[in-house]
């Protein structure tokens, strides 16, 4: 008998592809081949060829906000991009598109569309980002993370389902021990674990720095602080340890740490609710964003998972009055959050999936 076929689709950031990772593994438990589409140079097509998926790399172009004159060009690369989808998908043959958003999903959606093959989009944040809602008329499904946001797209009816956000079975086996030693770490000070998403932020890693002394008397401080962010003045400070990026070390790093400063990605914030992880949330402000991550930590914060500090008002003094603040409610924000009804999203996406595979 032939297993049923699922594209997956997203990219753009690691955000966009994460959560699709996340449920390769529950997928080809229940029997799926699994292909994933994305763009021909993008930064999914390095993750997916670590986990050995067939993949089709097709055109695509970016949907901006603001004036360029890439938005003259990019308009025919979406174009080649729904011809290349097509392509792809009459050749797959799939009984069901799975799309994780970001601009190269916009041509999948739309040539999965006309060939008639049903579409569940998922949006990781509170706030639909473009591609998304562009791709909205032409979904079977919505899933969404928030529950805010089933409410604002109340429109679409049963269309829409809250599920949650899929994350990746590995961030839940970290170990603190390993963590521990890969950080080189010794003593029983608590740990602090400061994170500026996957690149880094200088803002974040400045004030971190700038307050490291009065810090390290209370903690052990591991910095992820990004590519080419690393200060080498500080690399013989006995109680802070610092690396450009964590990979597979991420799960154990976040077992060791009592304590996280982070951004508000949605694969961030829902990583430390798994994890019951004390967090402070320092968004990226709208001036360098969407507000999507306003909007995600304002969420996590009304439901008392997380602590916020807006980038605004991001100085050294308010960012030691929120780490101290943070540590004082550790055990409150951990009960919070050990009464989280958030559902198994991969177990609810899967059981989607498969809805389409007896049709």
């Amino acid at each position: 008998m032939n297993k049923p076929k699922i594209v997956l689709t997203g990219g753009g950031t690691g955000g966009h592809v994460s959560p699709n990772l996340a449920l390769i593994p529950a997928l080809e438990a229940d029997g799926w081949e699994i292909f994933y589409i994305g763009s021909s140079n993008g930064i999914e097509k390095q993750l997916v060829a670590e986990v050995g998926l067939p993949y089709y790399g097709i055109s695509s172009g970016k949907l901006r906000r603001y004036f360029s004159w890439q938005n003259f060009i990019d308009p025919f690369k979406v174009i080649k991009g729904i011809f290349d989808a097509f392509w792809a998908i009459a050749k797959i043959k799939p009984q069901v598109v799975f799309s994780k958003g970001g601009f190269v999903t916009v041509p999948v959606i739309f040539a999965s569309w006309l060939q008639r093959i049903p579409v569940i989009i998922h949006e990781s944040d509170f706030s639909s980002g473009l591609a998304n809602r562009l791709s909205l008329p032409f979904a079977t499904k919505v899933c969404v993370t928030f529950p805010e946001t089933a409410k604002k797209l109340a429109k679409y009816g049963s269309k829409v389902k809250h599920t949650g956000l899929p994350i990746r079975p590995d961030i839940r086996n970290g170990n603190a021990d390993r963590g521990r030693a890969f950080c080189g770490i010794y003593g029983d000070l608590p740990v602090l674990f400061v994170v500026g998403g996957s690149t880094g932020s200088a803002k974040i890693n400045q004030a971190v720095r700038s307050v490291l002394d009065t810090l390290t008397q209370k903690y052990q401080v591991v910095h992820a602080c990004g590519k080419g962010n690393l200060d080498p003045h500080l690399k013989d400070h006995p109680r802070y340890c610092q690396f450009e990026y964590l990979g597979t070390e991420l799960a154990d790093v976040l077992a060791l740490a009592d304590l996280v400063v982070s951004r508000s990605g949605a694969n961030a914030v829902f990583e430390f609710l798994t994890l019951r992880k004390p967090n402070l949330l320092i968004p990226l402000s709208k001036l360098s964003s969407r507000g999507d991550q306003i909007l995600n930590a304002k969420s996590f914060q009304a439901r008392g998972y997380s602590a916020v500090l807006f980038e605004e008002d991001l100085t050294s003094e308010s960012l030691l009055t929120a780490i101290a603040d943070l540590d004082a409610r550790r055990d409150e924000y951990i009960q919070n959050m050990n009464q989280s009804e958030d559902a198994n999203a991969i177990a609810q996406i899967v059981e989607l999936v498969k809805a389409f595979s007896e049709k």
